[in-house]
This record gives C-alpha cells, structure tokens and sequence, in this order.
C-alpha cells in the first residue's frame, strides 16, 4: 500500500496547526508556496510504530468566504481529494458552528473517509464535551487534547491499524532500480525524465497503479532494468509542455517513498532554494539514496559557475555522501553519467553484510577511538548486525547505549561508511543496552552486615590516601 496521507480541516483556530506539530513532531514543514497553491497548505511526514505517514495542514474554513478567500477555502477542499483519511478538527468550547456543518456537508458530499476529532477538550468531561457534536452524524469520533498531546496517540493507533488492515488493490511489483526525478517546478524534470529514458531504451511503457498517482515507467538500459517513477506527470514526449510542469507535493512524496533512489534536480541559474532543502529533507527522513542533479549548467559564464559550486558546497556538507552533477538536461550533456551514479546509491542502499564482518568492524572502530566514561563506567559496544536496506541499518549491542553522545554516533557512521564504500545513501544505527542484571535488586544486607561493609570502605580509602602520600 502506498503512504497513508491525512489530511487536517476545520474551520480557522481549531487547533489544526497544533495537531500538525504533534503528528509530524516538529515545527518544520513543506509549504507549497507556489502559484495555484495556498500558503496556508503544509505538507509533513510522522512515523507512529514504524509506519509512516504524510499530513496536510489546510487553511481554516468559514462557509461565507468571499473572493480569494474562497478560492483559498476551495484549495483547502482540494487537500481531501489527495488524501485516504480525513480528519475534521471542531472546537470543543467554541461548540458547533455553522461554519463546521457546512465542512461537514462538504465532506459528505467528497464520498472519503472521514474522522471528527473533537478538540480542546482539556478540563472539560467527554461526554458533555461532544455531545453538540452528534447531529453531525459521524459514525468515528476522537475527542483530544491537541495542545496537551492528549489522546493523539491512541487516535494515531487507531487511524493507522484501520490503514493497515484495508485490503490493497493488487499492483504489479516495479522492475529493476525504482529511479524518482524530483524537483520544484520548471527546473527541468520533464526534460530530464524524456533525456534520461532517451533512445536507448529496448522497452518502455506507462503502467499506471491502480492506487498511485505518480506514472511507473520500466524500461531498459545497457542490459539493466529500471522503472522511472515520474512526478511531473509525463508520458511521451509529444504531450510535454515545457512552459507548463505539472506539480503534486503528494504524488512527490508518495513518490519518495517508493523509490530506491531519488534524482534531485536543482535550477543551476537559481542556485539552492528553500523549498530544495525542504524537498531534500524530505528524501533524508525517508531514509532514500540521493543523487544531485544540477541543471541548466550550459551556457552560464565561469564567475557564475564558481558562485554555485560554493554555495553548495556550503550548504550541503551534511550530505557530502551524496553524487552531484553538473547538466545540461536540454543538450543532454551529463546527463549519462547519472546512471553511474544511481547504481552506485543502489548498491550501497541494498547492500547486506554479515554479522561478523559488522562486530568486527565496529571493535576496529572502537579500538581507535574509545566510547567516553560515563558515571565512572566506560561505555561498551560489544557487536553489531544489519537490520535492514533501503536505508541501511546497523543495529549495535552493549552497554549505557543511551548515553552515546551525538559526536560519537556521527563518528562511528562515518567510519563505518568509509569502510564499508557506503555512497548515496544515509546510513542509520540503532543502539541497544543490554539489561543490567543488578537493576533493581534489593540490598539484603543486614543492618550488622552493612556496618562492616561501611568499616571496610572507610579502611580502604585511608589506605589508598596513605599510598598516594608516599
């Protein structure tokens, strides 16, 4: 199944924002600031139990909005038609407005599946709390806390594990490396998606999911197969509009998600922007190989080429992992040495190895750069072993693991990286403690017992204050 996608609306200080926080964990959030998009539509990723998920925080709407105000209220609408789940926030203090039967009637009328999520319940009873609510007729109904992080999760839980257990559609298995060109709008994608599949190709044809809403392009180059994932919409070259580039923060997302590589193409003549670094985040937390594709590098004097090459330099050094080129996807030049790179990712994002070569490399690490002391107890890691690609994950074992400062994490992933050729892709750990087999247990000395014990202790320090004297 693809991405779960919920989509939050409600009428204006609901607390949609609030519920976008906790969901997401971060203040952070992709904005669609582009034309034909409202600002007020955020796009962020939460994760509850290992299972991820996309929400989308809508703009508030009244029911009497006039000019652009509707025209925003519409876009707010739009946000349901991309989403699975629907949650439609009210204010328990507020009670029911005319504002949230309108809403209601319009989420009728959209035929999704919809949740009300009573909010601000926080010092209030439950029952009395929504009980205007129920002429609204919703069959699931979730009262929260939203600013108290009050019955998020167990609404999480639910929503999710109804998710899981809805039967999917059957869709084909995509052949080969699933390969996904993202970017923002008139970067060149769809220049880039035609050049890449270019007149090497042996087979190539759209095969649309029954459930997705990006086109899945297999095809074949040099005797390897990929399948093109491709956010742009495109099909032939025929049908390209290059003006016009058609732009879905969902299907981009979804479409990350189901690749094992993503091709992020940035505008050389613009140079880095926000919403790059919002779409890079984006790959980095869903854990997929990364490659750089800067385009428009044709035709763009030294001086200019120099500005660019340092300002991502500069502010890229926490992804130096990852391949950048240079290319121009209109003249093709470059543009062949992407598959290089791609593979590269592949390889190094699927790759398994085996326990002992990982415990033998993390003890080497170890040796060279020791855990610090912590509580008088130097911190142990005793071994390691994969658990899992597409991002790889090394799982390590030993003691007082919590304790591991960020420093060291980053110095282990780097040795290990090196060692092991890992390119293009994140490398995660996970670290767990074995259990103290002390924790907890009673001192069953008696009262006598611990008079001598102390006698003992206050004798061995007087002897260690007279050896350090001598």
């Amino acid at each position: 199944m693809t991405i779960p996608v919920i989509a939050l609306v409600g009428r204006p200080n609901v607390g949609k924002s609030t519920l976008f926080n906790q969901l997401t964990r971060s203040r952070d959030a992709l904005v669609a600031d582009l034309s034909g998009l409202t600002r007020d539509r955020k796009y962020g990723e939460g994760a509850y139990e290992n299972q991820r998920f996309i929400v989308i925080d809508t703009g508030g709407i009244t029911g009497d909005e006039v000019g652009i105000d509707a025209a925003m209220a519409r876009q707010s609408l739009q946000a349901v038609d991309e989403a699975s789940v629907v949650l439609f926030l009210v204010d328990a203090r507020a009670g029911l407005t005319p504002g949230d039967l309108h809403i209601a009637d319009q989420l009728r009328r959209s035929g999704k599946e919809a949740h009300l999520v009573i909010n601000k319940t926080d010092g209030l009873d439950p029952d009395v709390a929504g009980a205007d609510f129920h002429q609204l007729g919703f069959q699931s109904v979730f009262t929260i806390a939203a600013s108290q992080n009050r019955g998020v999760r167990s609404m999480l839980e639910e929503l999710l594990a109804q998710s899981e257990n809805e039967e999917a559609e059957p869709e084909a298995t995509p052949s080969g490396i699933r390969v996904t060109v993202v970017g923002r709008p008139n970067v060149g994608k769809s220049t880039l998606v035609n050049r890449m599949l270019g007149e090497e190709r042996v087979v190539v044809f759209d095969m649309p999911g029954t459930t997705r809403d990006s086109i899945y392009i297999p095809f074949e180059r040099q005797g390897k197969e990929y399948t093109l994932i491709d956010t742009a919409g495109v099909r032939r070259r025929k049908n390209i509009k290059e003006t016009v580039e058609k732009f879905s923060i969902i299907k981009t997302l979804q479409a990350i998600d189901d690749a094992h590589v993503v091709v992020l193409v940035i505008d050389a003549r613009e140079g880095l922007v926000d919403q790059d670094l919002h779409l890079m985040g984006f790959v980095l937390d869903a854990g997929r190989a990364l490659v750089l594709a800067v385009n428009k590098w044709d035709g763009m004097d030294p001086d200019d080429r120099a500005a660019v090459k340092t300002q991502l330099q500069r502010r890229l050094d926490f992804i130096d992992y990852a391949r950048t080129h240079f290319i121009s996807a209109l003249h093709g030049s470059g543009v062949g040495d992407l598959y290089a790179s791609v593979e590269e990712a592949y390889q190094s994002a699927m790759a398994k190895w085996p326990t002992n070569r990982l415990t033998t490399l993390l003890q080497d690490v170890v040796s060279q750069h020791q855990p610090p002391m912590v509580n008088g107890r130097r911190i142990k890691l005793r071994y390691a072993h994969q658990g899992g690609s597409n991002p790889p994950l090394v799982i390590v074992h030993g003691n007082q693991t919590e304790s591991l400062s960020a420093s060291y994490k980053r110095y282990l992933e780097n040795r290990f990286r090196d060692v092991l050729k890992v390119v293009g892709t994140p490398i995660r750990f996970e670290f767990k403690s074995s259990e103290n087999p002390y924790a907890g247990r009673v001192n069953k000395l008696t009262p006598r017992q611990q008079q001598k014990k102390a006698r003992l202790m206050k004798h061995v320090k007087k002897t260690r204050r007279k050896e350090k004297r001598r």
